[in-house]
């Protein structure tokens, strides 16, 4: 592994026979949206517009239509920030997905890293006033952790973009934390729908902020990136549907969560109260590569600034299939 920044789950899910390394939502993807991808495949033969997507995502968040850029699932989205701006204070705030740190560093940025404490909470007094750009995930990859809004937008100030990685909000039933429909300047929101929706293999997302700085990212974004089966699943996953769908979703996941959760407070593993589709816990040294040898993948989470080897992170699954690990944990890694 030559770049820490640039390790993810999918790469420990391969070959494993149980996959708790990868965030995707562990159910089938809904007749509707798999009807809106194969129509698409009708269009392919002409050049990809995202111009219906952008519309439908404005109209979801109620935001104006220049608010609005359609990406290549959110890693598009965190490149172009990354090359945006000549930054002079980038700041990434850890633990968190990596991929904004490594975005900035690609373009040629000097990072300054804000590592919080555990139980990694939100503490606006150690970001450097100095800082142009602020990076923050909500809920957090991989902390779990839900940032009160008002927390986030004490952030924002003259001359600095603030960006806030919303790619698991959709599971919060109420997303009550979001700040995507909030319009205030220098706010820029980051969505993914390749987790809630199982299509990661459809590279779809999008970013929402006011809209000069939407304008200078959609400067940098390379023509027809948006391929149109993307744009298709962008379109149907912002649908009247979609939102009732994405809201189920949203409650089932926090069962299986509150399930995962239990029983790791019943084996007495210390984890982290959790507000998305996986758990921080910290399982110990050794624990990682003992359970990969049994076939079971989690992410490492030593990969991720400001967590070391002994922590691990749990996609949440079906009750049935969560208790196939929680057995392992019982029976060989917890005295």
């Amino acid at each position: 592994m030559d770049d820490p920044l640039r390790h993810h789950g999918d790469s420990e899910a391969r070959e494993a026979e149980l996959d708790f390394a990868v965030n995707v939502y562990a159910g089938a993807r809904p007749d509707w949206l798999d009807a809106a991808l194969r129509a698409s495949l009708d269009d392919v033969g002409t050049y990809p517009s995202a111009d219906r997507a952008q519309a439908a995502v404005a109209a979801l968040h109620r935001r104006p239509v220049d608010n609005v850029l359609v990406t290549a699932g959110a890693a598009e989205a965190f490149t172009l920030i990354a090359r945006l701006r000549p930054w002079g204070c980038p700041v990434v705030v850890h633990p968190q997905f990596t991929e904004p740190h490594a975005a900035l560093e690609q373009a040629g940025h000097r990072v300054t890293s804000v590592e919080l404490p555990s139980p990694f909470e939100l503490d606006p007094a150690l970001i450097p006033e100095e800082a142009d750009l602020v990076v923050i995930g909500n809920p957090t990859n991989p902390t779990g952790a839900l940032h009160p809004a008002s927390t986030i937008r004490s952030l924002l100030r003259r001359g600095r973009v603030v960006v806030v990685d919303e790619a698991f909000m959709d599971c919060d039933p109420d997303e009550a934390e979001s700040l995507a429909g909030l319009r205030v300047g220098g706010l820029v929101v980051v969505r993914s729908l390749t987790k809630h929706w199982g299509i990661p293999g459809i590279r779809a997302g999008y970013l929402v902020g006011d809209a000069m700085v939407v304008a200078g990212l959609a400067l940098n974004q390379a023509p027809w990136s948006v391929g149109t089966t993307a744009a298709a699943a962008v379109l149907a996953c912002t649908s009247p549907e979609a939102v009732v769908e994405s809201r189920r979703r949203a409650e089932e996941i926090r069962d299986w969560r509150e399930h995962l959760e239990k029983g790791l407070a019943d084996l007495g593993v210390h984890h982290l109260p959790s507000a998305a589709s996986f758990v921080l816990a910290q399982v110990g040294d050794g624990v990682h590569e003992r359970l990969r040898a049994a076939g079971i993948a989690v992410r490492r989470a030593d990969t991720f600034p400001g967590l070391d080897g002994s922590w691990v992170r749990i996609a949440v699954r079906p009750p049935d299939v969560t208790d196939q690990l929680l057995a392992h944990l019982r029976t060989k890694f917890v005295e």
